[in-house]
């Protein structure tokens, strides 16, 4: 891939999605293309037929997705399917027909089996059933990474990469109570918690759920990698994960120390914990050449500091 080549990178004022603008800048590439949804509505297929056709990008990232936590894919789940599911058909088929070079998909460790065996290999997808809370959006994703390798195969080549990276953190980070994730849900209400001098914050669950987190650039760097580089037919789709993972109750205790709270932490069993675990073994993109650099404390550290400088000007859901 040259300098110059043509990157469409479709969600880039997501978490991933600006990430990966800044780690092509961050290398040199200069011509980087970009929608906003309001000039370019991915589940529309006339608009992304008639996109790719007259802009021919080479390289294409599919960011993209509507993506949330428990609460909003327990009330919304209709709508993680059916904007996902349009999303991913409507790109890979213009992308397919327009003579794309490479294009990275990302997937979800969402996809795996509640009950998987932990860490979990890539051969475990489909292998049982996803967490319920979230399952309308592991089968969009599955369907996405099913796309993507009956399109390798039909085409005789690997231009289609699912990667499926873990739970994903960083600048640009959904901080809306009612659909963030949990670590940037949990910033917010420490950061909240600690400005009003709140005595307690209740948290969700029991705090036992043990999650692997890892930095927006970090993923971002594994998948420039896949658009540079060539190899020998890696199996897919990948994992893209930090190694390690901590519980719930452990990264509530580091985020309180990063913001400052010296009130109790306390915990409504009343509500989901979600699946039991999510770590992934990414034993074999390790063995390609990729590894994170940025640990969870550093990463707490820069997210943080992030998020108070904008925390005025960031969005709410509707």
């Amino acid at each position: 891939m040259e300098r110059g080549s043509k990157i469409y990178v479709a969600g880039h004022t997501g978490l991933i999605g600006s990430a990966i603008c800044r780690v092509l800048s961050r290398h040199g590439y200069f011509n980087v293309m970009t929608r906003a949804s309001k000039e370019l509505d991915l589940r529309r297929q006339d608009s992304v037929e008639y996109f790719f056709k007259k802009e021919r990008p080479q390289y294409v990232v599919l960011a993209a997705g509507r993506v949330g936590g428990i609460l909003e894919n327990k009330t919304f789940p209709a709508n993680f399917i059916i904007d996902n599911s349009a999303i991913q058909l409507n790109v890979l088929q213009a992308a397919a027909a327009n003579g794309v070079e490479r294009l990275i998909f990302l997937g979800s460790s969402c996809m795996y089996p509640r009950e998987a065996q932990q860490p979990m290999r890539e051969d475990l997808l489909m292998t049982g059933l996803p967490e319920p809370t979230s399952i309308s959006y592991a089968v969009a994703k599955l369907s996405g990474v099913q796309m993507c390798l009956s399109l390798n195969q039909q085409l005789g080549k690997q231009i289609f990469i699912p990667l499926i990276p873990n739970s994903t953190y960083g600048p640009f980070d959904n901080f809306d109570p009612s659909s963030s994730h949990v670590l940037s849900a949990l910033i917010r209400r420490f950061v909240e918690a600690t400005k009003s001098g709140a005595r307690s914050l209740t948290l969700w669950g029991s705090g036992r759920a043990r999650r692997e987190f890892i930095y927006a650039d970090d993923v971002a760097e594994a998948c420039l990698m896949f658009l540079e580089r060539e190899f020998p037919a890696p199996i897919l789709p990948l994992n893209i994960g930090s190694g390690t993972d901590v519980s719930i109750s452990e990264l509530a205790q580091m985020i309180a120390s990063v913001t400052g709270f010296t009130g109790a932490i306390e915990w409504d069993l009343q509500k989901p914990d979600g699946a039991p675990r999510k770590l992934l073994d990414s034993s074999n993109v390790s063995g390609l050449g990729w590894s994170p650099k940025v640990d969870l404390a550093s990463g707490l550290a820069k997210t943080y500091q992030w998020y108070l400088a904008n925390q005025h000007s960031l969005s709410e859901s509707p």
